[in-house]
């Protein structure tokens, strides 16, 4: 006889489905051996950085993930498993992570896999993505790219009218010294 699932349980895959769907990216980390201080560490860093960090039952999310029709994950869902997802920035939870590896070495924080826009990415092109610029950085960049061409448009329509009060400026001080010699 096939038992029903608690209401706890339903309710637990139902809130981590719509994490998963709502996610630009996820990344599995294995956090095993990291002490409570540290892993404070590293959900305020999340939190910084608008990213959400929690700890997951492995049968839970395999069983939300295979509701959205994704199974590549499942041989990551094993051993202690924490998730980091993002609704704004694709790279913020890449970024951290990688981050706060580097900054920490002693640390033994683990990226397993992940998603970017529900497609599997490996532990390889987590890091990878860790690498590129962040979205603000990105945008500044074209801001940048935007604004020079139109400061230096902007100059040369002005370099005209500022020609124009040398001359004047020029004949004033010709006018003077006229009027001083007569």
């Amino acid at each position: 006889m096939k038992r029903e699932p608690r209401q706890e349980k339903v309710k637990a895959v139902s809130e981590l489905r719509s994490e998963f769907e709502q996610a630009l990216s996820t990344v599995l980390t294995d956090y095993r051996g990291i002490d409570v201080a540290t892993m404070t560490k590293l959900r305020r860093n999340m939190r910084q950085a608008g990213v959400q960090y929690k700890v997951v039952k492995n049968t839970l999310a395999k069983i939300a993930l295979h509701d959205m029709g994704i199974t590549g994950l499942d041989s990551f869902l094993e051993g202690p498993t924490a998730i980091a997802t993002s609704t704004t920035d694709p790279v913020a939870p890449a970024k951290v992570i990688s981050d706060f590896i580097r900054e920490t070495r002693d640390v033994p924080l683990q990226v397993k896999a992940g998603l970017l826009n529900r497609e599997f990415v490996d532990a390889a092109g987590i890091r990878a993505l860790a690498d590129l610029p962040s979205r603000i950085e990105l945008l500044a960049r074209v801001a940048g790219c935007l604004s020079s061409p139109l400061s230096r448009f902007a100059s040369v329509l002005s370099a005209p009218l500022r020609n124009v009060g040398y001359a004047l400026e020029q004949i004033r001080k010709q006018k003077e010294q006229a009027d001083a010699a007569d």
